[in-house]
């Protein structure tokens, strides 16, 4: 690396843990470390939203992606996000917001009943910190292959530099940097991009050079025989299933627009994000097929290199740092997020409901930032399990589709349909976990294809057992059940 270059990187990893000792300030309780004191405006939740989005799976996983499988990939960014963010956006985050909650389990859990909040919590905690890992090890990837280090010394780099302003900062500093870190993200992308398709002489040569050897690269919709994305799971895993339950119920999404100010700011954080959204292929699938274009030689696992290798090899003096400080704020955003999230779930959903119930506002501060660095531990010793899947963003979804089927049937059932009893809730939502277990560890089936199916079977055992239960009292599912408002002096109350 080059002396500028160094300088940019270094000043800029240098300046995420400052920023985070700069908002300690303003951390008193467990809502201000959780939730940002509930006082963040539409527009920091909307470029948080990307932030958090455009993350290791996005910039290193989608190049990857599209390096490997084709311009599929961007239906990620395109029917898997746009339409879900505006159902999350109308339908959702509404209930959430006024029900006072600090997380999505927290709210199914007085839908239906503490079983299925707790269960849900920790489904969702074993994934964040699965893919904490995976987000760490692409950390690795990208400080390895620019700078040359060895693969864990760049993981516990990253560890250091994320944990310090998490642990200090909370929500706050992590909603704060991820504004930053969204317009140096695109900035460099689009610098990477632009550049990439001026050396290959435009988009027209790109295409040809790459269909003369991958002929189905740009099209839009693959074989239903394809290994990993066969154009059933993408019409019904991606759009029908993943990509709302990705919007709707997964806490790392939802938490920023629980944080803020007002129910406007909460739906137009949403809604206002689809925007940047609609321009990440440009910054994520493109490169890959850049890279393919100079560099067709990164096969399998290799081809998430792709990314790192353009910046090493493409870029100018000075334009690489700026470039390679973007990607690892693109890892970072996504980190800080999840670790933030995570915690969260742990504190408010296990260790504040089972264990230590009455504890003062500080105990579970004190908490919130000790289980932050315990799952920072837990991520880098199993970073290494990303090796074994066909790249970093197959490796987060098909972990994800075993439990976010069932997720978003029971939140959907919930809030939209009155006669959904505690027992629908919570045996829809173990039978739909048991289903895409049994299917991706014995059945080997492709995890789209596991997503809607799960859904179903989810819905379907909701309902049957709903319907042979005693329905749930009207005052319990006020505010919690669509047409049914909750007064002001009970959403006061919570």
């Amino acid at each position: 690396m080059h002396g500028i270059d160094l300088v940019i990187v270094v000043f800029y990893l240098i300046a995420l843990p400052a920023f985070g000792f700069y908002f300690k300030r303003y951390v008193k309780s467990d809502e201000d470390f959780f939730l940002a004191g509930r006082m963040l405006p539409w527009w920091v939740i909307s470029l948080s939203i990307i932030g958090t989005q455009i993350g290791a799976t996005d910039f290193v996983g989608a190049a990857g992606g599209a390096y490997r499988f084709g311009i599929v990939q961007a239906h990620f960014e395109w029917i898997g996000a746009l339409p879900a963010m505006v159902v999350s956006a109308l339908l959702f985050i509404p209930y959430y917001w006024r029900a006072g909650v600090y997380t999505v389990p927290e709210f199914l859990g007085r839908r239906y009943n503490l079983a299925v909040r707790i269960i849900l919590a920790l489904l969702w905690i074993f994934w964040f910190i699965f893919f904490l890992g995976v987000l760490f090890w692409t950390s690795g990837l990208m400080l390895s292959e620019y700078l040359g280090l060895p693969i864990w010394l760049s993981i516990l780099i990253t560890a250091l530099i994320v944990g310090v302003y998490t642990i200090t900062g909370g929500l706050a500093a992590i909603a704060m940097t991820d504004v930053v870190q969204t317009l140096v993200m695109f900035i460099g992308g689009i610098c990477l991009s632009a550049l990439g398709l001026w050396v290959l002489g435009g988009w027209e040569p790109m295409v040809t050079k790459i269909t003369a050897v991958h002929p189905l690269h740009f099209n839009l919709f693959l074989p239903i025989e394809h290994d990993t994305y066969p154009w059933t799971g993408i019409l019904f895993g991606l759009a029908f299933v993943m990509s709302p339950a990705w919007w709707c119920c997964n806490q790392a999404m939802i938490q920023r627009t629980l944080g803020a100010r007002s129910a406007w700011d909460a739906k137009a954080g949403m809604v206002f994000a689809m925007f940047p959204k609609m321009l990440i292929p440009l910054v994520t699938v493109l490169p890959g097929f850049i890279a393919l274009a100079l560099n067709p030689d990164l096969l399998g696992e290799n081809a998430d290199k792709s990314l790192p290798w353009l910046i090493k090899n493409l870029l100018p003096t000075g334009l690489a740092g700026l470039v390679f400080a973007a990607f690892m704020a693109a890892l970072i955003s996504s980190v800080d997020s999840i670790l933030n999230s995570t915690a969260t779930l742990l504190t408010r959903d296990i260790y504040q409901r089972l264990l230590v119930k009455n504890a003062s506002s500080e105990h579970y501060l004190k908490m919130g930032r000790i289980m932050t660095l315990v799952f920072i531990i837990l991520a880098i010793i199993l970073a290494p399990l990303t090796k074994l899947f066909p790249g970093i963003f197959v490796a987060g979804s098909t972990m994800l589709s075993l439990f976010q089927g069932p997720t978003f049937a029971i939140t959907l059932l919930g809030i939209y349909w009155k006669r959904a009893t505690r027992w629908g809730g919570l045996f829809g939502l173990l039978g739909g976990v048991a289903l895409s277990s049994f299917l991706f560890f014995i059945m080997h089936w492709k995890f789209l294809d596991i997503a809607w199916i799960s859904f179903l079977t989810a819905v379907l055992i909701n309902a049957t057992v709903s319907l042979l239960t005693r329905s749930e009292p009207m005052e319990k599912l006020e505010g919690l059940v669509y047409g049914l408002v909750m007064n002001q002096d009970r959403i006061d109350s919570r």
